[in-house]
């Protein structure tokens, strides 16, 4: 969370940031941008997937 200063990460966010690294799942089920800004500690991108989306 404390790289994440400049734009402050909750603890939900926190949550599935270190869920998605332990299970190794890249994809994330949002309705927060802030996912697009998030890496994960191999400082990879995740798959933002927004609920909206009409893919």
């Amino acid at each position: 969370m404390s790289q994440y200063r400049d734009r402050p990460m909750d603890l939900a966010d926190a949550t599935l940031v270190i869920a998605a690294e332990k299970t190794g799942i890249k994809q994330i089920l949002t309705l927060d941008s802030d996912f697009l800004f998030y890496r994960s500690s191999d400082r990879h991108s995740f798959d933002v997937i927004f609920l909206d989306d009409k893919r």
